[in-house]
């Protein structure tokens, strides 16, 4: 799973509206000739990128290349269950990556476009956004 290796603050803010808006970067496609985009804004956790891009590997037996394009640097920290308020902030729990629509999360190239949609179509049935697929084509 993706982790921060060093991170300055272990525990931060949460800021809930990271994830609202449009994306103004990360928006076209960069390596490959295909890709999966975000079509609303929310979390994504580590494991869930973990999940796709194990479903787009096997999908594709380890054919072509995969960029991931997104990483999950935001703490999330929970307290224990049944435990009072107060006494401090939780302990980190996992790590998401705040994503806003428009925003392209995988690409894929080196493969035809009819396996390369296939395992991005299983690999957004990972995810908890809605998504897209595009490619390059004008």
């Amino acid at each position: 799973m993706l982790i921060p290796k060093k991170v300055k603050y272990r525990k931060t803010h949460r800021a809930r509206n990271a994830h609202l808006g449009i994306a103004t970067r990360n928006f076209l496609l960069s390596f490959g000739t295909i890709g999966l985009k975000a079509m609303e804004g929310g979390e994504i956790t580590s494991r869930q990128i973990e999940a796709a891009r194990r479903t787009m590997s096997r999908c594709t037996k380890r054919g072509g290349k995969i960029w991931i394009k997104i990483f999950p640097h935001k703490p999330i920290t929970r307290k224990a269950a049944e435990v009072p308020m107060g006494s401090g902030k939780g302990s980190l729990d996992h790590y998401v990556a705040d994503i806003k629509a428009g925003t392209v999360m995988f690409e894929m190239g080196g493969l035809p476009e009819v396996e390369a949609r296939k395992a991005l179509q299983l690999a957004a049935h990972k995810l908890p956004v809605k998504c897209k697929i595009i490619t390059n084509e004008i």
